[in-house]
């Protein structure tokens, strides 16, 4: 597992964005982090790289997976409790439509939060949230505190 030291920020919350650089991946995708509050959106800029199908022109679904996976780890990450980079244990991922080359935005829900494994639903959107393209379910192994 990834252990990850992200500064936090001046108001106390860890920095998320700063966080997103250490992961290659989400350096690759292009991928950066909004938070207001305890909300957290993720945004995929549109790249040429992440589309798929030039001749639609339509994001690639690994792409798209990607961005969702990293969203759901993020969530957990920046709920404080842990340290270490979540590790995906199952992912199932609906691609509800075409992703059109512009940006994409995902937000991401806890739906159980346990000591070892966390449930979490991620949706992605580009111009309305009502119209997503694509929905993450996952299950994430936790690294346990040191006490257990």
């Amino acid at each position: 597992m990834t252990h990850l030291t992200s500064p936090e920020r001046a108001d106390g919350q860890l920095d998320l964005q700063s966080l997103l650089k250490k992961v290659p991946y989400a350096q690759m995708l292009g991928m950066e982090v909004r938070q207001m509050g305890l909300e957290i959106t993720t945004i995929l800029p549109f790249q040429a790289s992440n589309v798929g199908n030039p001749t639609l022109p339509a994001l690639h679904g690994g792409a798209v997976a990607g961005f969702l996976e990293m969203t759901a780890m993020i969530e957990l990450l920046a709920r404080g409790e842990n340290k270490v980079l979540p590790k995906p244990i199952d992912i199932s991922i609906d691609y509800l439509r075409s992703g059109k080359p512009v940006e994409t935005y995902a937000r991401a829900v806890v739906t159980k939060h346990g000591r070892r494994v966390s449930n979490v639903q991620v949706l992605a959107w580009q111009a309305d949230p009502e119209h997503p393209i694509a929905r993450l379910h996952g299950h994430f192994f936790l690294k346990p505190t040191e006490t257990e």
